[in-house]
């Protein structure tokens, strides 16, 4: 068996560990979106195409849906939980509950990967009390930390729960589109 002298060993233990120290699994100390590790990174919502189609309510007390469709247009990124949804109406903003069926499971986006999650509301009855003028929607991505991207609200107002408060409105998670 061949023995290594004290000192010798001593060094290469050393180097070794200067070694995984400086390797941090991230790829550059400037890259925030890496704060998570590779493929691990929040997703940015710059870095998203941005598609809405809408099953919307055709009267008040009828269910609608609003279905929003990302693109990964940037490197590979993780999406852990729900997008966070406000409805912003004339009287102010309300946030939108998640969908109490489940919870949220992380889904990673290669470059050009697609999701999608679904907003569902209870149409209004127009001029109402009991209902929210919403004039947008407005969503963040969970993790990242830029601003919230806004779409143009053209569904009708939405109904308040117990008649006024929070809007009769969920999100869902996000769901796996294409292959």
């Amino acid at each position: 068996m061949r023995t290594f002298p004290p000192l010798a060993l001593a060094a290469a233990l050393a180097a070794t560990v200067l070694l995984t120290a400086c390797d941090d699994g991230k790829t550059g100390g400037d890259d925030v979106k890496n704060a998570d590790g590779p493929g691990g990174s929040a997703c940015a919502i710059g870095h998203m195409g941005v598609e809405v189609g809408a099953g919307a309510a055709p009267a008040a007390g009828d269910t609608g849906t609003v279905t929003v469709t990302l693109t990964n247009q940037g490197g590979a990124c993780t999406l852990k939980g729900f997008p966070a949804v406000d409805l912003v109406a004339e009287d102010g903003t309300t946030s939108v509950s998640p969908e109490q069926t489940g919870k949220a499971q992380p889904l990673t986006l290669g470059k050009g990967g697609t999701t999608s999650f679904t907003i569902t509301y209870v149409r209004g009855e127009a001029g109402s009390p009991k209902s929210l003028q919403v004039r947008k929607a407005s969503f963040t991505l969970p993790g990242a930390t830029a601003s919230a991207r806004d779409l143009t609200w053209s569904y009708g107002e939405v109904a308040r729960k117990d008649g006024s408060g929070a809007a009769e409105a969920s999100v869902s998670g996000f769901e796996s589109s294409g292959d």
